[in-house]
């Protein structure tokens, strides 16, 4: 990879050039490989800065000033991007390049690679670890809980309701048994009643006509003495 400044070697502004020396001083103090691209002296530098700065990165009068990065084709930013890119220990993240070993931008990314390990490892952790059922389902689980409670109740009423019919049958049959024999007596009497009462008639009428006949015989004992 290449890295491509453009610059103005006759630029006459002091702002430009100092822009244009921070940036290639810095650059050589990384050690970083870099190409330096004059658009004062060649116009067909000067088009290419233009055409491959994107719209969004022109300033309003749609002309990039000097200095301009690029990395290869790709395009990475102007001085106060690359500023800040400095000021943050991410130059080499800024013109697209691994840091070197030891550098402090290196150091940083170790920190960041070892905080997202890190993180990643207790979310494996978290959900290698088995969470009991009362805690994943909370509440939904102790509403199971007392709907089938409520079900073993509710099966349990209707047992006993079904054994408290079952006994008041029972107790129907025992009564009615009981009542039966009682109508068999009272049936029983009732006709042994009438039984006495036709002996008592027979005897009464048996009685009268030995009254008669002993009348009769006293009639003819009278009328025989009177002869």
């Amino acid at each position: 990879m290449v890295i491509k400044v453009f610059l103005a070697s006759s630029s006459g502004s002091t702002a430009i050039k100092k822009k244009q020396q921070d940036v290639v001083g810095f650059l050589e103090a990384l050690k970083v490989d870099y190409t330096q691209l004059d658009i004062a002296c060649n116009e067909e530098n000067r088009m290419w800065m233009r055409e491959n700065v994107p719209e969004e990165k022109k300033p309003a009068n749609g002309i990039p000033l000097p200095p301009q990065i690029f990395n290869e084709e790709g395009y990475c930013g102007d001085y106060d991007t690359f500023f800040d890119a400095k000021e943050d220990n991410a130059v080499y993240a800024f013109l697209g390049l691994p840091p070197p070993p030891g550098s402090k931008e290196a150091e940083q990314a170790d920190k960041a690679n070892i905080v997202e390990n890190g993180n990643h490892a207790e979310e494996n952790l978290d959900d290698s670890i088995e969470v009991p059922v009362e805690e994943r389902n909370g509440d939904a689980h102790v509403e199971e809980q007392a709907e089938a409670a409520d079900e073993e109740e509710g099966e349990g009423g209707e047992e006993e309701a079904e054994a408290e019919a079952a006994d008041d049958e029972a107790t129907e049959a025992e009564t009615a048994g009981d009542e039966a024999p009682a109508e068999e007596e009272e049936e029983e009497e009732e006709e042994a009643g009438e039984g006495t009462e036709e002996v008592t008639e027979d005897t009464a009428q048996a009685e009268e006509e030995e009254e008669q006949e002993e009348e009769e015989d006293v009639e003819e004992t009278q009328e025989e003495e009177a002869e």
